[in-house]
């Protein structure tokens, strides 16, 4: 499988992106780990991973993420002096990793991935991933209008409605 061509966020943006605080960043995060990952994670994968100190470091954009595994879900930590494992990749490879239209160990080959730490943990995290059967991040079902439509049943973010006790002024009584 070939890579797409590399696309990197532009310094500016990156330069921006970078100031944004860890650790809200990281709580986001493992909220979408514990919601995709937490319950598949294979069982013998779990003790090893129990405590140790992760990193997601998106390159392109400045941003880190620290987090741990407690033993039954991921926890959001402060940015850490050092870490057991240390992920680094660009935007774009990230996302396209999580629609699984690339492979880590192709963006590993062509030094689009790197993993920086514990090699044994670094192995056993990529092998845990590659089996697990993961829902493919579809960016489209996070569209605002999509989004927006979940919360708001029966209403679509393009066309709000009054609400029927609502009186607009020289209207219909």
């Amino acid at each position: 499988m070939t890579p797409s061509p590399a696309y990197i966020l532009p310094a500016p943006v990156g330069k921006v992106l970078s100031r944004l605080p860890a650790y809200p960043g990281s709580v986001l995060l493992v909220t979408a780990l514990n919601t995709v990952l937490a319950k598949e994670l294979p069982v013998d994968v779990r003790p090893y991973l129990r405590s140790k100190r992760l990193r997601i470091h998106v390159s392109d954009a400045g941003l880190t993420f620290d987090f741990t595994w407690s033993g039954t879900h991921f926890v959001a930590s402060s940015p850490q002096p050092a870490t057991d494992l240390t992920v680094s990749a660009n935007a774009q490879d990230f996302v396209r990793l999580a629609q699984r239209l690339d492979d880590p160990d192709t963006l590993f080959f062509n030094r689009r991935l790197s993993m920086e730490g514990d090699t044994e943990l670094g192995l056993v995290v990529k092998n845990a991933l590659d089996a697990m059967e993961m829902p493919v991040l579809d960016l489209q079902r996070w569209a605002p209008s999509k989004v927006l439509a979940r919360f708001l049943p029966g209403r679509t973010a393009a066309a709000p409605t009054p609400h029927a006790d609502h009186k607009v002024p020289g209207g219909p009584a």
